[in-house]
């Protein structure tokens, strides 16, 4: 009994990374900015939305991961076969777009992490850039995903950072089990992108293409689906821990921000000089990831949708196209965020909008691929699971389109 439950914790462990990857990179600059605003702004009345987030993460991250799995194929190379090249080009060149814009705000959360830190943005950012640029061109597909694995970890400042801003955990607890619905036009905005940015494409595209790189098989689905799960759960006990820690210090004394760093420094008068720095690493270790894995998706994603070699653990030779699109995206991620006249809240505007647009289409060509029984055989989705799904989706398509419509015209008012 006990050596057949050693050997399935073995077996896990082998299998484990690429859900717990993905989901703890979505942690970004982005993400830690939402999740900060929303406990600053608008202290514990969004973690019931939390809640019902990580539900709708699972499956959709399940989904994704079980296609690689059964398949052995990318997402996008699924899209390219099952939709045509059209297809396939448009989802790619609305990825591409949305991608690079969210590599340049995360290396945005390097300049502003690193500079609480008291470490200038134009040797952090090089240094990050160069950084990973060797990690993951050098080092075999293990050693990189041991080298993230190992990152995962430093998320446990938002943690620690939570428990020193000493929050009321009934207040906590209220939050997070009675849902707060309210006609502020700014918290039903920060509800949707709170929404959005926990639930985004490119999740879809890595968690697939490292299932494939990492030769996971149907045989391994049901620890694949525990990996998954458990990627997301982490995730999102991670920003339950921003939301407390802003709302119990910032939200009670009336203190507004608009980014992560914000929250970081605001932290200081209300929970001392160790809560802000340990905030500021763990912005810096979440952008540092973060501006790792969306070049790497986005080259992923491009070299399987037009059929070049695209695993990690080949050289330049023998994977040119690849490689060459994961430096040209980090080159561009860092030099335009060291133009003094960048505007990045633009950026991350632009990002958002493309996202919203890109992310009912991918949903949509999951759904119908993963009920493709010449495609998937027996691991189709059952009744209960497509019902989920597709009200699921249905439900963010709705939410993706209203935050779209007041992004490009609420705010420009």
């Amino acid at each position: 009994m006990r050596g057949a439950l050693f050997r399935r914790i073995a077996i896990f462990l082998a299998v484990a990374g690429p859900g717990i990857i993905t989901g703890n990179v979505d942690n970004d600059a982005g993400g830690i900015t939402t999740y900060s605003i929303a406990g600053a702004h608008y202290g514990y009345s969004m973690l019931w939305v939390l809640l019902l987030v990580t539900i709708a993460l699972v499956v959709v991250q399940e989904m994704s991961a079980r296609l690689g799995a059964v398949t052995g194929k990318g997402l996008a190379d699924l899209i390219r076969e099952r939709y045509g090249v059209r297809t396939a080009v448009f989802t790619i060149l609305l990825l591409v777009l949305a991608n690079l814009a969210t590599t340049i705000s995360e290396f945005a959360g390097v300049a502003a992490a690193s500079e609480i830190l008291g470490i200038s943005r134009y040797i952090a950012v090089p240094a990050v850039a160069l950084f990973v640029w060797v990690l993951v061109l050098r080092g075999s597909f293990k050693v990189v995903e041991r080298t993230m694995l190992v990152l995962v970890l430093l998320f446990g400042t938002y943690i620690v950072s939570g428990f020193m801003a000493r929050p009321d955990w009934s207040q906590v607890w209220r939050g997070l089990t009675v849902p707060t619905v309210s006609s502020d036009p700014g918290y039903i905005t920060l509800v949707i992108a709170l929404i959005g940015t926990t639930i985004t494409p490119w999740m879809q595209f890595y968690q697939q293409a490292l299932v494939v790189d990492k030769g996971l098989g149907q045989a391994d689905l049901p620890y694949v689906r525990a990996d998954t799960y458990l990627g997301a759960v982490m995730t999102d006990v991670m920003s339950f821990f921003m939301i407390v820690a802003c709302g119990a210090t910032l939200f009670p004394n009336g203190v507004r921000i608009e980014s992560a760093a914000e929250a970081a420094l605001a932290l200081r008068p209300f929970a001392g000089q160790y809560a802000t720095v340990l905030f500021a690493v763990g912005l810096l270790n979440a952008s540092t990831m973060a501006a790792s894995v969306l070049p790497l998706s986005t080259a992923h994603a491009v070299a399987e949708a037009f059929g070049f070699e695209s695993n990690i653990g080949t050289g330049f030779r023998d994977a040119p196209v690849f490689w060459g699109l994961y430096t040209f995206f980090l080159m561009v991620g860092t030099s335009i965020l060291l133009f003094p006249r960048a505007n990045l809240v633009k950026v991350m505007l632009f990002s958002q909008t493309v996202n919203g647009i890109l992310l009912p289409v991918i949903l949509i060509a999951m759904l119908r691929l993963v009920n493709d029984k010449r495609i998937m055989g027996r691991h189709t989705n059952g009744r209960v699971a497509n019902a989920i799904a597709w009200a699921q989706t249905i439900t963010l398509i709705a939410l993706t389109g209203l935050l779209i419509y007041q992004t490009l015209f609420q705010r420009t008012k």
